[in-house]
């Protein structure tokens, strides 16, 4: 499918009818499947020919929706998980080990900088989190020889700041090492992180690509450009015999384009079960087929709102890289010409009371822990995605106790900015 475009590969990739087979993707809602001889599922248990046995790995129908992320991605090859969260947990576990380090952007989604900060350094994976308009200097300070990988969202949730990708995978290349991106907001439609040098992507599914509020999920794709041989002593996991696999290499074994999935799917999903069900996937996939079609209008909204916002004298900041006021502004046009995403963070003059107050008179945006659907929502992040963090880490994220992020649907901007309107009349008393 490389041969399409984006928008056929929404529709078409991951999944070709067999003669008489089913147009649609079909729900493979069984847990395990049938062999005629033990001879042959032990051969997919020694990894020697593929299939499936059980699904908690891979199941067909998860196979084809990832595929078709890959494709769409421009990657060579995909999975799907539980959650964007297990995702990024994955992405990363699978090649940092206890006593490894991971370089990370600071301005990230508050549950993934917990999951780096907090849980897997209880795992004696340490971290250091640099600005993401960090200069080469301060991004070279900041490996170790047991930096293992960088980790960034081109769009960051929900202070916005765009990743200058190009600059972030040199960094990583310098130091042999990969850089992962998760591209949620974006999405492929507007921005293919590979090709600006990222080597692995992840995407909370739940979002964007779902688009409808109906279905938890994450995925990763790998592009298949990182060289891990050539960096042998620094991932070891991927370069040395795995035991619980009677010795394989997965480098040698399956190559540049295959160890990385493989590796994913047959050891860190076999022991941790992270699995997105086919159900999900399916509901995955009838999202993937409007993407392209729905993300140029979340995009017209939020410019339409940014906007609004911006000429509002009870708002003092707005955070969207279309505004030409926006520090990200000619970074987000080099990598998202057409544009990001519909999410919108804003600060009201009156921090923290005065947000409690303009989100209780919306009347068409929902107060919900969720961003990227089709239905416009909103919420104060440092209360909730965020309320991990201390005030020193909420700034160092970009997301101060004040903030709004409003995630702008798909229904008329019209009506989206006469909601905000009388919100913020209702603000000024």
């Amino acid at each position: 499918m490389k041969q399409y475009g984006t928008g056929t590969k929404c529709v078409q990739a991951g999944y070709t009818p067999e003669n008489g087979g089913p147009r649609q993707i079909p729900i493979i809602q069984s847990t395990t499947f049938k062999y005629d001889t033990s001879e042959d599922m032990g051969k997919l248990f020694d990894l020697e020919t593929s299939g499936y046995f059980y699904s908690r790995l891979q199941n067909p129908t998860c196979d084809h929706v990832a595929a078709k992320i890959a494709a769409m991605e421009g990657g060579c090859a995909g999975m799907l998980t539980s959650s964007g969260q297990a995702a990024n947990f994955f992405a990363m576990f699978n090649i940092c080990e206890c006593g490894g380090h991971i370089v990370a952007s600071s301005t990230i989604y508050g549950g993934t900088y917990n999951l780096i900060k907090v849980t897997m350094a209880k795992m004696g994976i340490e971290s250091t989190f640099v600005s993401p308009d960090a200069t080469d200097e301060e991004l070279d300070a900041a490996f170790r020889p047991n930096t293992k990988l960088v980790f960034g969202e081109s769009i960051a949730n929900p202070a916005l700041t765009v990743l200058d990708i190009e600059r972030f995978a040199a960094a990583a290349h310098r130091h042999g090492v990969p850089l992962i991106v998760d591209n949620t907001f974006p999405t492929p439609v507007n921005l293919r992180p590979i090709e600006w040098g990222a080597d692995i992507v992840t995407h909370s599914t739940t979002k964007y690509m779902d688009g409808h509020g109906s279905a938890v999920g994450g995925a990763i794709v790998d592009s298949g450009h990182f060289d891990w041989m050539a960096h042998k002593e620094k991932f070891p996991g991927l370069t040395t015999p795995d035991d619980s696999y009677h010795g394989i290499v997965y480098a040698e074994k399956f190559g540049q384009e295959g160890a990385f999935i493989t590796k994913a799917t047959s050891q860190l999903m076999r022991d941790f079960g992270c699995v997105q069900s086919p159900q999900s996937a399916f509901y995955l996939n009838l999202g993937l087929e409007s993407l392209h079609v729905r993300m140029p209008r979340h995009v017209e909204n939020g410019q339409a709102v940014a906007e609004f916002l911006e000429a509002h004298p009870l708002v003092t900041h707005v955070n969207y890289s279309g505004l030409p006021s926006s520090p990200y502004y000619e970074r987000a046009k080099k990598y998202m010409p057409k544009g990001g995403c519909g999410v919108v963070s804003f600060e009201l003059s009156g921090g923290r009371p005065m947000a409690e107050v303009f989100m209780k008179h919306l009347k068409l945006a929902a107060i919900e822990t969720h961003v990227a659907d089709a239905r416009t929502c909103c919420l104060n992040p440092a209360t909730s995605t965020h309320r991990q963090m201390n005030d020193e880490e909420l700034i160092a994220a970009g997301v101060p106790a004040g903030m709004v992020r409003m995630s702008c649907g798909l229904e008329d901007k019209e009506d989206l900015i006469a909601d905000l309107s009388q919100a913020l009349d209702a603000c000024a008393g």
